[in-house]
């Protein structure tokens, strides 16, 4: 078989396993926890207006990442998916987490990354796209991943009561990683001290390499 008829059967495999996928979630997931005659929410405030705007602009921003051809575009539009997403935490009342969200990753990660795109010449130029996968590829994905959102937001009750504990959160999320979380955040330390590691045997087997 030729290297067209080839990605085409595997297009239409795909294709295929997305349309089953999405009906086994309708009639088999979405449908039975439908709950017909719920309670229609009330009105929105101030607040669900800022949430709602903030949101957008985080997935606008996150959009922006994915589908931006220019690499300074992508990381523009990651300022703004990691800027609304630590907005996001205030409404939650993670202080202590939006803080290292600010401080850590635009602060820091996407200063550095910035600093790259910026004194690198000519990257600005070089359109980055992922021709493996394609642009139908990424369609079938949104296709079979949101409708599996959407009916997680829709169908959760969420809880909307006012939290127990409404004061800092550094002092508890401190101790949660000393006692309790203590084996998850030491993994996670390795994880991240493998990947630097990995990271400086690759650049200096090119650096041999040259």
């Amino acid at each position: 078989m030729s290297t067209p008829g080839k990605k085409l059967s595997a297009w239409f495999a795909a294709t295929l396993v997305v349309v089953v996928f999405l009906g086994y979630m309708t009639t088999q997931v979405i449908m039975p926890a439908y709950v017909p005659g719920a309670a229609a929410p009330g009105p929105a405030g101030l607040t669900d207006a800022l949430f709602y705007v903030i949101a957008a602009i985080t997935v606008a921003g996150a959009a922006g990442v994915a589908l931006s051809r220019n690499i300074l575009y992508s990381a523009l539009g990651l300022l703004m998916a990691l800027l609304g997403a630590g907005s996001l935490y205030v409404f939650l009342a993670a202080d202590f987490v939006a803080v290292t969200q600010l401080l850590i990753y635009i602060g820091g990660v996407l200063v550095l990354i910035l600093f790259a795109v910026m004194l690198t010449n000519r990257i600005t130029e070089v359109n980055v796209s992922n021709s493996s996968f394609g642009t139908v590829g990424g369609v079938l994905l949104f296709v079979a991943v949101a409708p599996v959102l959407v009916a997680v937001v829709t169908l959760t009750p969420w809880r909307t009561g006012i939290t127990p504990y409404s004061g800092p959160t550094a002092e508890i999320i401190g101790h949660g990683f000393l006692t309790k979380w203590l084996l998850p955040f030491e993994v996670a330390s390795l994880v991240l001290l493998a990947t630097l590691v990995g990271a400086v045997v690759i650049a200096r087997k090119e650096i041999k390499a040259d």
